[in-house]
């Protein structure tokens, strides 16, 4: 018994380094899970970043295609304008012109009737 009592120091010595030991592994463990989880967070946050900065790029460049289509687009509705105008004052001198060629016409068929008549009284007049 004596033997125990004087190694009684050392046993709970012995005793308190194995808990030590292993509250040191625990604590490794511990630090180790949450290095892990902190590099995957920044591993996420870097992604994310380079999605957020690729979106932004992509979006400048839909914006400056949008800007261009825009003005491609106001520069097709000029030019449509313009055709549109140019095809009235065309319907119109076409109107115009068919106005005319009635008027002609009518004009050429009253000079026939006269001719007729003309040729009718000068066949008599021979007669």
């Amino acid at each position: 018994m004596e033997f125990l009592f004087k190694n009684r120091p050392v046993l709970i010595l012995s005793v308190l380094c194995v808990l030590l030991f292993l509250l040191n592994i625990g604590s490794c463990l511990n630090s180790y899970s949450k290095t892990s989880a902190y590099r995957k967070e920044m591993a996420q946050r870097f992604d994310v970043e380079e999605k957020i900065v690729k979106l932004s790029q992509e979006k400048a460049l839909l914006t400056e295609k949008l800007k261009a289509q825009e003005k491609e687009s106001q520069e097709d509705k000029a030019a449509l304008e313009a055709t549109k105008k140019s095809l009235l004052q065309e319907q119109l001198v076409g109107q115009t012109i068919k106005d005319d060629l009635q008027k002609l016409t009518k004009i050429n068929e009253a000079l026939e009737l006269k001719l007729k008549e003309s040729l009718k009284t000068v066949k008599k007049a021979k007669k």
